[in-house]
């Protein structure tokens, strides 16, 4: 039994009886006097529960009378070992999500999950050191924004944004009523309905330079059905309503990583005899499609639709052309 199932127990026994004695606990613990009075101590200074030694009834027992006294079970007791190893990996991931994003609400849960673990298996600072997420591509969030946009969002109250159009430079004030928020490669996204263009619009968090709570001006309510229809039909955040499909084909080489990725919940894949991998994948606004394909350089063709397969021609030629007056001209 490690240490955690033995807190469960020690929570259990204090709460199904008036009072515990300390032989009661080493004959069900099946661990030595010092092992028990290590965890009652423990459980006291670090987890704070208020357990006391009781003269009259010659046991342990929870203080009733505390402030501190647990109502339900003593926080993170029911998790055995290995689930609260998984939770501190979680917590590494949500502490990575977006650097200080999110680090002032979740440090007393690292601290009380630290804690729980410190005398497991693995160390902390292990775990830690062990488990790395990299943002190769995420954009820095403006941190009050964000709490402008979160509590907009649960409030469900109106928002006046200024927002950066970083293609034109353009700032534009809006005032949106937000629906949800979707962490998208590395960066969030404001799924909104923007009343100034009376339709859905998802934009970039980390182009929206201020953020205004409007408190008296209750949220526009969008069926989550047509959020699905409208932002999560298409391919990418870049969606829409009206669909097309792409057939993409793909070399053997590429076939053996792509046929393994989601590129979009209803996407349709299949090899030839050939070895090679078709995908099809709905898409309506084609930027970050395109973007997708020519990662994947010659080991990708367009087969349909003619108007994606022109588009991908052209980026190809403007990047035929500038290298090739690049090599014109003296490079330093």
């Amino acid at each position: 039994m490690d240490r955690t199932e033995r807190f469960y127990r020690i929570d259990q026994l204090l709460r199904n009886q008036r009072s515990v004695s300390l032989r009661q606990l080493i004959d069900n613990l099946e661990v030595s006097r010092a092992t028990i009075r290590r965890d009652l101590e423990y459980l006291r200074d670090r987890i704070g529960a208020p357990i006391v030694w009781d003269r009259n009834l010659r046991g342990y027992r929870y203080d009733t009378n505390s402030d501190e006294a647990p109502r339900q079970p003593l926080p993170g007791l029911w998790f055995s070992a290995a689930e609260v190893h998984a939770l501190l990996t979680m917590d590494h991931l949500l502490a990575n999500l977006q650097p200080g994003l999110l680090t002032p609400h979740i440090a007393p849960l690292r601290e009380r999950v630290a804690q729980l673990l410190e005398h497991g298996d693995h160390a902390v600072s292990e775990i830690r050191q062990r488990i790395r997420v990299l943002h190769m591509a995420a954009r820095a969030v403006d941190s009050r924004v964000f709490e402008s946009l979160s509590h907009a969002l649960l409030r469900r109250r109106r928002l006046r944004i200024q927002h950066l159009n970083r293609r034109t430079a353009e700032r534009t004030q809006r005032v949106v009523s937000p629906q949800r928020l979707a962490h998208y490669r590395d960066n969030w996204y404001l799924d909104s309905w923007c009343h100034l263009r009376k339709d859905l619009r998802s934009f970039a968090v980390d182009a929206i330079e201020a953020a205004e709570l409007l408190p008296d001006d209750h949220a526009k309510n969008v069926s989550e059905t047509k959020l699905d229809r409208v932002l999560g039909t298409g391919y990418g955040i870049f969606s829409g309503e009206h669909t097309q499909n792409a057939v993409l084909r793909f070399s053997p080489s590429a076939a053996r990583w792509v046929s393994q990725e989601q590129w979009h919940s209803r996407q349709e894949g299949y090899f030839d005899e050939a070895g090679y991998y078709q995908l099809i994948v709905p898409y309506t606004n084609a930027t970050e499609l395109v973007m997708d394909i020519l990662r994947h350089g010659p080991d990708v063709e367009v087969l349909q639709p003619s108007s994606l397969r022109q588009h991908v021609e052209d980026q190809l030629a403007k990047t035929t052309r500038l290298y090739a007056h690049a090599s014109s001209r003296q490079l330093p």
